[in-house]
Parts: structure tokens; C-alpha cells; sequence
């Protein structure tokens, strides 16, 4: 004990107690900062319906959560119309979660573990989706394009600036699908959504995109048609799939492609719904009520025009129905034509001259092609030759006796005979020679583009009752890709009419045999003129624009991360 009566003991106690605490606070301050951090944490993810796994290091600060990553895809807007047309009860409020606003179907792909201190630094792992199924989805509620975003991600890449966007609401006031920054995005293009109740303008009754309308040919009601053919056919087939299937395989191939054909009569005047993907045609459906308040869908037989190797049926149904369907309103040009079509579209490849021997135009109307022979000076002096030498003749029979005047009248009336029949076969053999030579200058005529060529045999078919008098070339079309989807003996014949005149348009240019096809088949050269037109058309419009841009971006970007 010291002199003023304080000990060690009481030194520790006044001195080494206080600083003790003191020593102890920064781990009891860490502690509380932690759990308030953790608690609010795991109310945002209450809050958000998230499920994680989480844990703290109070000493250090730390919290560790564990959130699910996911790959989604949006619903089916038929089957799961409660999904697909509405927003998410609970859209997530964590930064990164934007793709919460919507109801998704969601699959587990892994865990993303983040390690913060403040509950504002926890983010919600983007998902992964496929960037043609988000854009499709987003148009179908009604977003609209923004071409100078679309063009920036073109040329940029993943140098866009964060915030550009794609998509704005449906008034263009608000932004709908933006740039995202990268972080954790491993690469990906990274997207935010934005998207409010209000802004959704359609429904499951609208043709979403990809989709393509074909409607039906207008009936003209002959007489004594009262409709019972439609449902003889019908009747037909039902009976048809009732029926005891035969014992021999030729039987039951020509049952089954009795049974297509009846399917095709049947469904002639229904419209026709095709979904058309970047490898062509995916499904056809028969559609009676416009998508109303019931379905009444039934799948198509499509394999004849599908997209296969070795046969070019499938490109040119897909790339004629995309020129169709690709208006000032669809926008989404999901299959891409190919570059032979295209160019093959462009070029003028229709000889003039070929059309007049078709009987498609006037020769008048067309520039000048054909050798003009003025045979009609040379034929007045052979009759004038002729009458001279007849009288001559006669004037010296007169002076003759009774029997050498008509042995010279009967020579006279041989040589006469003979000079006719000689005259006969000259003019025929000069007017073989001279069709001949017309063949060849049609087929090195001047040559019109499938525009031009369309537009006379739109006419010429109109004229010959044909098709309709009001139809235009796009009416003319939607019915012939009705008709394609029902009918493979008329696609196939279409489609090698096609390919004929492609591959005369690629190599030295139209030959004899080609045009002794086209005179075989008019109508359906007049057909693929049509088709061909209006791939051309489309095309040159869309050059350049904002549908090529969202194309090639869809193409670079198959998967993206949303968040």
C-alpha cells in the first residue's frame, strides 16, 4: 500500500478496466453494425420472395449471402395468359433484380456468393435469357424499337454507353429495355428492363411477333355450289380416319395421302397462322376465330416446306412469307433471306421478248427486239410476175390450134399447180426460219426486273380471271403461300419453276428449253414473279433500317444476362 492509501489493485480497477472497454467497443459496435445489417438484408429478401443462404463475421464486418442464378423464359402466351399479360406481384427491389417486374418460367443454374458490409451493396445475380425471346416478348406487350439504340449496338458492341436503349414504352416517352454495366456479367451483353402495368397495349388476340397471317383465297360461289363440298370432304375424312387400315403398304400410303389432301380441302378457307424462326417455317395452325376468347388451333402438315438440305423448297416459302409478313409495323425480320435470293431478286433477268410469246404483253410496249420484215413489196411484184406470165401465156394459146391450146393450158395449169406448192413450202420454211430467229432475239431481249415482269402478269392473270380484279400483288401472294402450306403438288411445281428461273438468271441466260417450260406453265411463272417481286421490294426497304440492325444484333447476342 502506498503512502496515500492507493494500491495496485486499485489502479487496475480505475485505469485498466475503463480502457479495457474501450478495447471492446469497436467489436460490440461491429457486432451491431453486422446484425443490423444482416436483419435488413434478409427483410429485402423476405420482401422480395428471394431464397439465399446467409451468414456474418461480426468481428470483420462481413455478410455472406448465397443467391440462385437463373436462366428464364417467358411463358406461353396462350397456355399461361395470367403469366405471360401481367406483372409480378413482388418485383424485387434489390438493385440487379429488374427482371423481376415479370412472371418468368425459372431454372437453377448455379449460386453467385457475394461478400458486402452494407445491405445497399448486395445485388441480385442477373439471369440468363435468350435475347430474341426477351425482345420478342417486350414487342408483344406492346415496347417499341428505338432505331438509334439498335444502330449504337450494331457498331459498338459491348462499348455502348450504359443506359442507351433498345425498347421505350409504348407512347416512345420512357425507356423499357436499356444497356446495363457489366459487372458480373462474365462477357454477356447485359440488359435492365423497365416495364409498368399500364404500358401493356395487347393481348393474347393480337399475332405475336414471328408469327405471320396467311388468309384464305376468296371463294367465288359458282352455281349450283351450296357448300356441301366442304363438308362432303369433310365428312369424308372422318370417315376416312375410322376405317380399318389396309393390309398392304400401298394401301396405307395412299390412304395417308388421301387423308392429307381431304385435310387440305378442308381447311382451304380457314386462315392460317405460321411461325416463322431463323431456320424457317416451325409451325402452321389453322385459325377460325381470330384468336378470340377460344383457341381453335390444329397443327398443319409443313415437312414440304420446310427448310432441308438439297431441296429448295423450304428457303423459298420461308423467304417469300417473311418479305409477306415484314411490314411498317413488323418490325422483326427473324429469318434472314439468303444472299443468292436477294441478289437474284435484284438483277433484271426477265427477257422482254420472252413475255410477248408468252401472250403477257404487247409487243408495242416493250423496247424494240424483233427484226422487222416488210415482206409486203416483194410478195406484190411476185403476183405481178405471175399475172404477167399468166397472160402472155394465155395470149399465145389463143393463137394455137384447138388440141395444142389445151395441151398447152394443161401444162400451163401443172406448172401453175407446181409454182403454188414451191411458194407454199418457201413461205413456211422462211416463216420456220424467221420464228426461229424470233425465239432467239427474245431470249437476248432487253431484260425487265421481276417488279416490271410482276406487274405484267398480275394484269394478265386478272385478265384471265385468274385471280381477282381487285387484288394487288401482296393479295395475290398471301393466297399463293395459303395455298403452298396446304397444297406440296403445288409448291413443288412453284418451287421448280423457281429454280429454273434462278438458274437461268446465274448462268448464260434463258434457253429454248427454259422457255418451252414457261409456255408449258404460265401460270406459275406468273406466280413466281410475284413471289420474286415482292422478296425485292421488302428487302430494298429494309436496307439499312432498323429491322437489319436488330437482326444482326439478335444474330451476335443469342444469350444475354438481364438484370
Amino acid at each position: 500500500m502506498s503512502d496515500n492509501g492507493t494500491s495496485a489493485t486499485d489502479i487496475i480497477t480505475y485505469i485498466g478496466v475503463p480502457l479495457a472497454v474501450l478495447g471492446v467497443l469497436p467489436i460490440l459496435y461491429n457486432t451491431a453494425v453486422t446484425l443490423a445489417a444482416l436483419s435488413k438484408i434478409k427483410r429485402m429478401l423476405q420482401h422480395s420472395r428471394l431464397t439465399a443462404l446467409t451468414r456474418s463475421d461480426v468481428v470483420n464486418r462481413i455478410i455472406e449471402v448465397d443467391l440462385p442464378r437463373y436462366a428464364v423464359t417467358p411463358w406461353d402466351r396462350f397456355s399461361n395468359r395470367a403469366e405471360y399479360w401481367t406483372l409480378s406481384r413482388h418485383p424485387s427491389s434489390i438493385p440487379g433484380g429488374s427482371w423481376t417486374t415479370f412472371n418468368w418460367r425459372t431454372n437453377v443454374i448455379g449460386l453467385s456468393t457475394q461478400r458486402v458490409e452494407y445491405a445497399d451493396q448486395l445485388r441480385q445475380p442477373q439471369v440468363e435469357v435468350a435475347f430474341d425471346e426477351l425482345v420478342s416478348y417486350l414487342l408483344d406487350l406492346g415496347a417499341v424499337p428505338d432505331p438509334h439504340g439498335w444502330r449504337l449496338l450494331r457498331s459498338t458492341g459491348l462499348w455502348t454507353p450504359v443506359g442507351c436503349a433498345l425498347l421505350l414504352s409504348p407512347d416512345g416517352k420512357e425507356k423499357a429495355l436499356t444497356l446495363a454495366p457489366l459487372d458480373g456479367s462474365d462477357g454477356h451483353l447485359s440488359l435492365a428492363v423497365n416495364w409498368q402495368g399500364g404500358w401493356t397495349k395487347r393481348d393474347y388476340s393480337d399475332l405475336p411477333p414471328y408469327w405471320v397471317r396467311l388468309l384464305p383465297p376468296v371463294q367465288e360461289k359458282r352455281n349450283g355450289d351450296n357448300g356441301d363440298t366442304a363438308e362432303s370432304s369433310g365428312a369424308a375424312g372422318d370417315r376416312l380416319s375410322t376405317e380399318l387400315p389396309g393390309d398392304d403398304a400401298s394401301s396405307l400410303q395412299k390412304r395417308s395421302l388421301d387423308s392429307a389432301q381431304r385435310v387440305g380441302e378442308a381447311n382451304s378457307g380457314k386462315p392460317i397462322t405460321c411461325q416463322i424462326s431463323a431456320g424457317g417455317i416451325m409451325s402452321a395452325l389453322t385459325q377460325e376465330d381470330h384468336l378470340q376468347s377460344t383457341l381453335h388451333l390444329d397443327s398443319l402438315y409443313i415437312d414440304h416446306i420446310r427448310v432441308r438440305a438439297g431441296k429448295s423448297d423450304g428457303v423459298w416459302f420461308a423467304s417469300a412469307v417473311t418479305a409477306f409478313g415484314t411490314t411498317s409495323q413488323t418490325i422483326l425480320w427473324n429469318y434472314k433471306v439468303p444472299d443468292d435470293i436477294l441478289s437474284f431478286a435484284r438483277k433484271e433477268t426477265v427477257p422482254c421478248g420472252v413475255l410477248v410469246l408468252l401472250d403477257v404483253v404487247d409487243e408495242s410496249v416493250t423496247p424494240e427486239w424483233a427484226t422487222k420484215h416488210e415482206d409486203h413489196g416483194a410478195a406484190l411484184d411476185v403476183f405481178t410476175s405471175r399475172n404477167r406470165e399468166r397472160m402472155a401465156a394465155q395470149q399465145a394459146e389463143a393463137r394455137m390450134t384447138q388440141a395444142q391450146r389445151e395441151q398447152a393450158v394443161r401444162e400451163r395449169m401443172t406448172k401453175e399447180n407446181l409454182q403454188r406448192l414451191q411458194d407454199m413450202r418457201d413461205k413456211l420454211r422462211l416463216d420456220t426460219q424467221r420464228k426461229e430467229a424470233r425465239f432467239m432475239e427474245a431470249l437476248h431481249s432487253p431484260k425487265w426486273s421481276a417488279e416490271v415482269a410482276a406487274g405484267h402478269n398480275l394484269a394478265w392473270l386478272k385478265r384471265t380471271g385468274t385471280v381477282s380484279e381487285s387484288m394487288g400483288v401482296k393479295d395475290v401472294v398471301g393466297t399463293l403461300l395459303h395455298r403452298m402450306v396446304l397444297d406440296g403438288e403445288f409448291t413443288s411445281s412453284l418451287c421448280r419453276m423457281l429454280d429454273l428461273w434462278k438458274s437461268w438468271a446465274e448462268n448464260a441466260g434463258m434457253r429454248k428449253s427454259d422457255l418451252s417450260a414457261l409456255q408449258e406453265d404460265k401460270v406459275s411463272f406468273a406466280y413466281a414473279t410475284l413471289l420474286v417481286s415482292l422478296i425485292k421490294d421488302t428487302s430494298t426497304g429494309l436496307e439499312g433500317t432498323l429491322s437489319m440492325d436488330l437482326q444482326e444484333c439478335l444474330n451476335m447476342w443469342r444469350q444475354v444476362r438481364l438484370g
